[in-house]
């Protein structure tokens, strides 16, 4: 029973993984689980709005290719000279009787228009768009590896709730058989051919496993609302939850040959993000070339002190170089290449570590397949040795230890098999999750 309150404890305590719609009243298969996961859960709508976010930068650097147009406006009084002298020059109210020291007050309206737009700014501009490009490329392969893991773990939660209510049903079938023996050592009892302490012993082993029979539906309803939670969706009854007794999307996976994982999101995000670090190095460069603008304003300027107005432009080129700045455009340089040294070796320790993954996925399947065909031959002769072992009892011709002892060996075995069907299929999963496949197969 030691073994078998383990594993009870299993259930109750690991089942709960780490909503916004109702779970309705339909069958759940895998197929469903995922798709509603992959559009209510939290995690799916977070890597969505981090791919919007970064689009939004691609647009912010695409705006340095486009003419920059600004509108100003303002009003002034002002008796200060030379103020006052500037307003009545750009109102073409200038006369030689003016005192230059006493101009009187002076109100001025002003409305400039300007246009501005680069010509060459080092190729700041195209490196800081190529890199708001590749950022944006990791932010969609960040969303694509968001919707392979919360795939991956709609079809565990699912697993795992067929897990936990088959477990429940193990152990049904446990109750169901101490209960028929109790009901035989109890006529046998009456009849004088059993002692009281034999009777005694199976009643104690029928509470006891009634016992864990509540332990395990308690951990059934913690699997079935770490389901709700992982497809973001409201929690209800547990028992409102149906599952398809056949799941032919789940039958019908095969573990994939090789060890490729080229096609997992995360190495082509870190490669994305590679290259947005070799951008920025570029566009550190950049500030130590010059910068050239093209540039043009329309000014108008009305006065009610004098009732004068005039108009006036302006247009030319400006080029700005960088001759000295105390270090700083050297140290962003230094800064931008470090970043791309560190993001060089992330790559690297993602190819190694998804490698590792990769490995222990495989081995970890290999292990659960192994040990579902062990728990199927255990089943099978344990039922085997259950249904001899019971006939034997009710001729008295075994002991009631031996008897609750074969009953615990049949409970555990048809608990281990359980578990073991269920943990093939979630490292099968974990597998094709590791080489950058589809849980489900599809796309």
């Amino acid at each position: 029973m030691r073994t078998l309150r383990f594993l009870t404890g299993w259930f109750a305590a690991g089942l709960l993984l780490a909503g916004t719609a109702p779970l309705s009243a339909e069958v759940w298969t895998a197929a469903q689980a995922v798709d509603t996961a992959l559009s209510h859960s939290p995690d799916a709508a977070l890597a969505r709005a981090r791919v919007e976010a970064a689009e939004a930068l691609i647009t912010q650097a695409r705006a340095a290719w486009y003419p920059q147009l600004s509108l100003s406006g303002r009003y002034t009084e002002t008796n200060s000279p030379m103020m006052a002298f500037g307003s009545i020059l750009n109102q073409r109210a200038f006369n030689f009787g003016l005192d230059f020291n006493h101009p009187g007050r002076i109100d001025n309206l002003n409305v400039t228009g300007t246009v501005a737009y680069n010509l060459y700014s080092g190729g700041r501009a195209s490196a800081g768009r190529t890199a708001a490009e590749a950022g944006t490329r990791a932010a969609e392969q960040d969303l694509r590896a968001a919707q392979h893991q919360l795939a991956a773990e709609a079809v565990k939660a699912l697993l795992n709730l067929r897990k936990a209510r088959e477990a429940v049903g193990a152990v049904e079938a446990g109750v169901r058989a101490y209960e028929a023996a109790v009901a035989n050592a109890r006529l046998r009892f009456a009849a004088g051919q059993m002692l009281k302490a034999d009777l005694l012993s199976l009643e104690v082993q029928l509470a006891q496993t009634r016992e864990t029979l509540t332990l395990t539906r308690h951990g059934a309803a913690l699997a079935a609302q770490a389901f709700q939670f992982v497809l973001g969706l409201e929690p209800v009854p547990a028992e409102s939850i149906e599952l398809a007794p056949e799941d032919p999307a789940l039958a019908a996976l095969t573990a994939p040959e090789g060890g490729d994982f080229s096609a997992r999101p995360e190495l082509a995000g870190v490669h994305e993000r590679v290259r947005a670090a070799e951008a920025m190095v570029a566009a550190a460069r950049g500030a130590r070339r010059p910068t050239v603008n093209a540039f043009a304003s329309y000014q108008y300027d009305q006065g009610w002190q004098l009732d004068r107005h005039a108009d006036s432009w302006l247009a030319g080129l400006s080029v700005d170089v960088n001759v000295f700045d105390g270090g700083q455009t050297t140290g962003k340089i230094r800064q931008a290449a470090a970043e791309l040294a560190q993001a060089k070796e992330m790559l690297r320790k993602v190819q190694l570590g998804l490698a590792l993954e990769v490995q222990q996925a495989r081995l970890a399947h290999a292990s659960a397949r192994e040990r579902l065909a062990v728990s199927a031959q255990v089943v099978a002769q344990a039922e085997e040795s259950a249904a001899l072992s019971r006939a034997r009892f009710e001729k008295g011709a075994l002991l009631t230890a031996d008897l609750i002892g074969v009953e615990s060996r049949l409970l555990e075995a048809r608990m281990r098999r359980t578990v073991a069907e269920a943990d093939e299929r979630i490292a099968l999963t974990e597998l094709r999750r590791a080489l950058g496949l589809p849980p489900l197969g599809q796309p």
